[in-house]
């Protein structure tokens, strides 16, 4: 049931990035362009994503666990560490410069177009080198 609820979240996602152009990267690099010919309809996007964002957290707490889970995944720490910041700088520019980030970039596979197959290889290459990196970085902060 989780794999289907899961599976359908995923469907309806995708397609309401294909419908609010989400997939477009020159719309989405109008939208972050505020000092040119920025296009403001993206900010309906985000302001029907934080809507729903809030009212799912406000929901959560309100309930003692998820329907189909044990509990909810929530973060454990409000602290802004460098990590973060150069996580957030790093996805920034990416954005800024492809005109994607993870969610519209796995959903514009469907496109099949090159730009989006180069963009999500490097952005997995990405996750495997963190991983790898996070890694090896975590077990040296352990033994010293």
């Amino acid at each position: 049931m989780r794999t289907l609820a899961a599976l359908a979240a995923g469907l309806v996602f995708g397609f309401g990035l294909a419908l609010s152009g989400m997939l477009d990267p020159a719309r989405v690099r109008g939208f972050l362009d505020v000092t040119g010919a920025w296009d403001p309809s993206l900010v309906f996007v985000l302001g029907g994503a934080v809507t729903i964002s809030g009212l799912g957290y406000a929901l959560s707490r309100r309930l003692a666990r998820p329907v189909l889970d044990t509990g909810f995944d929530l973060p454990r720490t409000r602290r802004i560490d460098p990590p973060l910041l150069l996580g957030a700088a790093l996805f920034g520019i990416g954005w800024g410069l492809a005109g994607f980030c993870p969610g519209p970039a796995v959903a514009a596979l469907s496109t099949g177009a090159i730009p989006v197959l180069a963009f999500v290889a490097a952005m997995l290459a990405g996750m495997a080198a963190h991983g790898l990196l996070g890694s090896s970085a975590r077990s040296s902060a352990i033994s010293t």
